[in-house]
């Protein structure tokens, strides 16, 4: 198939989301591929291979790779595929000697989707260059595009660097807005190109599918658009998807982009993405007017930059959300400092609105709060400001909401655009429907975009072809404010919790105690929220790092285990505390206990006045700690039976707490060669989220560590002994056997307790949700039913009047709780019930079996058949 055949065939525009570019079955001419099931035999061939391995496609397909190509070459390509883990992850091999004799080639290989696993083989001549250091040449891009003195300069830095590195016309930093059109923010060319600076381009100009294989493949090069593409052979049969080239380097594109690259006047083009987190941030887009292949170690640089590149952003925009977030925090004060309790209503609000404006910019802001509203600024009439209420609260009014045009929402507001065309609304009560809205007016702007927008095609004979212009085309955008941005909605979202408490605190002088109780539940839910987004956060964050430092699933499972059981355990010193600083030593005790139990406790020295640590430090702590227990405890001093490790403390004239971890006695340490992700958190979590310092050293003798908490984080107290729960003693050694009930609401906690109760030797275990249905089990076994383990909290009700019938029956029972060390009992369940806090492990429940039937710890971990 040619190019002409390729313009030949019809296309539809409208269709182009839906267009399978990623299944093609063509690849771009400058190298040839080859795809192989796990056993080596060739399935797919390129149509050129005759051109580099002087064998046709027909004979290449059905032979074994060892048939084809060297087998020194052979074995290096399979020890690169060892290293891949599932699709779309590519690795490079440079200057690889595949045919005898001939010359040398640069590869690229990868795994491709398949119901038959295969993996493809791509190869292009190499073009080896001596004196181009691909590292030191990354490593002085980086070195200057951190000099730069603020983001739009980093851009430009960025977009020469490129540049100079690839030798393209033009280079632009081309960044995605939230619409999904694209804004060129930085940009290097030749003199004789004009501009593209600032110009906007069509959301439509990328379709969703080409943005999700972006997301894939960081690079991607078209080196001549006017080159006939290379069938992939043999042709699918009828019902057979053409092999997938997500991930390869030679993927021919779309007709309809070849033609749009060609209306552009652009004969080569390169992209490189530019990722913040898994989402498409934007594009280090190439282009130059001649066909152009630069070599494959100069691309290889220049992917390495783009994804050091993508790092610098992320890591930019993650400071600025850091100060809005304290600027927010400083917010919060200043709000709850400005109302005054013994004020009126109107005064209050108006200190408020006074705030709000400084934070976050506005034109006029309307506080609806108890059935009374405040006007301050430019707002709307009264009855277009009904009409906007009554619009708001037909939709979810729980969120914070901001539109850039009112009239989108309510269109009879148009008529106010010079007044008020945008708001940003914070709903700060559930229950009445009430706002703090701030408005903007209306600004007129105008938008230089890379040719008409609207016009994104033109009628042809027998289909639709790109637009032809990208000459700066400007429109002029009327009945819309500034944009809220990112940051502000953010602050929003964060004052919103504030706003809420205020509002609880003005409603006891202006609404009845059923108005002050839904606020308050408002309140709580909106603070609960915040806490579990940060906690799933968390977890998220550690389930990915966890992942990729494991080399087993046995392992990963193992590891992220202890760290969940790190920050369970400091959420239960939470709690047991009503949510207060908790003691330092207990904390850390707890951490060691896990390793080493009761009877080697004398290997741990622990020293330092009663500390206290805050809430909000605590989680940061604990897992640091968690960690370096967990590398003693691996690999460290208490890895071994003589090690010892100790733990020192102090508080500083300034009030800031030194931490001294100090091992010795211990199998000789050496540092680590790789960092994972149990280093990354000993060494980074204190100053990135406590601002604090940190400093560690591998020493021969053994680990050792200083770190620095700020003053505001830690206070000089006295630690409250860590609660203990009472256990059941007996005298007689039960067997671990019979039928187990468990009284679980949440069904995969409770099928994780049934099969732990199952692996420690019980011949059944009856699971339920619900109290009548517990109380139905025992009624039916009776005597038989040898061990009960109860949820205390099942939704809408308690498993108390369960535990009590077991006690009443003389059935031995045990509470699994999130509540916990700090679960209140009634007194008569207390003296005979043991407890453990969810979530929990296979040893935890192994314990409390054997404590409460008796029996020592051993027997019930070790009843397993």
């Amino acid at each position: 198939m040619t190019s002409s055949d390729l313009a030949d065939t019809p296309v539809d525009l409208s269709s182009c989301d839906r267009e399978p570019i990623h299944r093609l079955g063509l690849v771009q001419p400058w190298g040839f591929l080859l795809s192989a099931t796990n056993d080596g035999t060739i399935r797919h061939a390129s149509a050129n291979v005759t051109e580099h391995l002087s064998l046709s496609p027909e004979a290449v397909i059905g032979r074994r790779l060892d048939q084809v190509l060297e087998r020194s070459a052979l074995h290096d390509i399979r020890a690169r595929l060892q290293g891949l883990h599932g699709n779309h992850q590519t690795d490079r091999l440079f200057s690889l000697n595949l045919i005898a004799g001939q010359p040398p080639y640069d590869v690229a290989v990868h795994f491709a989707p398949s119901q038959v696993p295969v993996f493809v083989i791509e190869a292009e001549p190499s073009a080896p260059e001596p004196r181009f250091d691909a590292v030191g040449t990354v490593k002085g891009m980086m070195s200057r595009l951190l000099r730069a003195k603020d983001l739009t300069g980093m851009h430009d830095r960025a977009a020469r660097q490129v540049r100079a590195v690839l030798g393209f016309d033009r280079v632009m930093i081309y960044r995605f807005g939230a619409d999904g059109t694209g804004e060129v923010v930085g940009e290097s060319r030749s003199e004789r190109l004009d501009s593209f600076r600032n110009l906007r381009f069509p959301a439509t100009d990328i379709p969703k599918q080409a943005r999700a294989l972006y997301c894939r493949n960081w690079l991607r090069l078209i080196e001549n658009a006017e080159a006939a593409p290379v069938p992939i052979l043999p042709a699918p049969t009828p019902g057979e998807a053409p092999l997938d080239l997500s991930s390869s380097v030679l993927r021919h594109v779309s007709p309809v982009h070849i033609e749009y690259l060609r209306n552009m006047g652009v004969a080569a083009s390169l992209s490189i993405s530019i990722m913040r987190g898994d989402e498409l941030w934007g594009l280090i887009a190439c282009h130059h007017a001649e066909p152009l292949l630069p070599s494959f170690q100069r691309r290889s640089a220049a992917e390495l930059f783009g994804q050091l590149y993508s790092l610098q952003i992320e890591s930019l925009e993650r400071m600025e959300t850091a100060q809005h977030d304290a600027d927010a925090r400083a917010a919060h004060d200043r709000v709850l400092a400005a109302v005054s309790a013994d004020e009126d209503l109107s005064r209050s609000l108006q200190r408020i609105a006074e705030e709000m404006r400084q934070l976050i910019p506005s034109d006029g802001i309307v506080i609806r709060a108890a059935s009374h509203i405040e006007h301050f600024g430019s707002t709307p009439d009264e009855a277009t400001l009904n009409g906007i209420i009554t619009a708001l609260n037909r939709d979810d009014a729980s969120r914070v909401f901001a539109t850039r045009e009112i009239a989108s929402l309510y269109p009879p507001a148009a008529a106010q655009a010079e007044t008020a065309a945008g708001m940003l609304v914070i709903p700060i009560s559930r229950a009445s429907r009430d706002y703090l809205i701030l408005f903007r007016r209306e600004m007129l702007h105008q938008i230089a975009w890379a040719g008409n927008p609207e016009k994104v095609a033109t009628p042809g004979a027998t289909r639709l072809h790109p637009r032809r212009s990208f000459e700066a085309w400007q429109q002029l955008v009327r009945g819309q404010s500034a944009p809220w941005l990112d940051a502000e909605r953010r602050m929003a979202e964060a004052l919103r919790v504030t706003l809420l408490e205020v509002v609880v605190r003005l409603s006891a002088t202006v609404a009845d105690q059923r108005r002050s109780t839904n606020d308050r539940q408002e309140l709580l839910i909106a603070e609960l929220n915040h806490r579990v987004r940060n906690i799933l956060a968390l977890i998220r964050a550690l389930v990915s790092r966890s992942r990729e430092s494991a080399e087993t699933l046995e392992s990963f499972v193992t590891v992220l285990n202890g760290r969940i059981q790190s920050l369970a355990r400091a959420h239960d010193q939470l709690t047991d505390d009503r949510w207060g600083p908790v003691g330092l030593r207990g904390m850390i005790e707890s951490e060691f206990h896990a390793y080493l139990g009761d009877s080697q406790q004398h290997r741990i020295n622990l020293a330092g006045p009663p500390v206290l640590v805050e809430p909000q430090a605590l989680t940061v702590l604990a897992l640091v700690m968690h960690e370096l227990a967990t590398n003693a405890a691996k690999y460290g001093a208490l890895s071994d039976r003589y090690g010892v490790v100790d733990v020192r403390w102090e508080l500083k004239p300034d009030n800031t707490l030194l931490l001294r971890w100090r091992e010795r006695d211990g199998p000789p340490v050496v540092p680590p060669n790789r960092r994972g992700f149990g280093t990354t958190v000993i060494e980074r979590s204190i100053p990135f989220e406590l601002q604090g310092e940190a400093d560690v050293h591998y020493s021969r003798e053994g680990l050792e560590a200083e770190f620095i908490i700020p003053a505001r984080f830690v206070q000089l107290g006295v630690e409250t002994p860590q609660a203990t729960t009472t256990l059941l003693k007996r005298t007689q050694a039960l067997r671990v056997s019979g039928t187990a009930m468990v009284v679980e609401d949440s069904t995969l906690l409770a099928m994780d307790a049934e099969e732990i109760l199952l692996e420690l030797g019980f011949d059944k275990v009856e699971v339920v949700g619900t109290v009548s249905a517990a109380l139905s089990v025992l009624r039916r076994l009776g005597n038989q039913l040898a061990f009960a383990l109860l949820d205390v909290n099942l939704g809408e009700q308690t498993s108390l009047p369960a535990a009590e019938a077991l006690h009443a029956a003389g059935i031995p029972f045990a509470f699994a709780t999130g509540y916990g060390t700090g679960l209140e009992l009634p007194p008569k369940l207390a003296e005979v019930a043991s407890v453990v806090p969810k979530p929990y492990r296979r040893q935890d429940i192994a314990d409390l079996v054997g404590r409460t039937l008796g029996c020592d710890e051993e027997e019930a971990a070790g009843s397993t058949p």
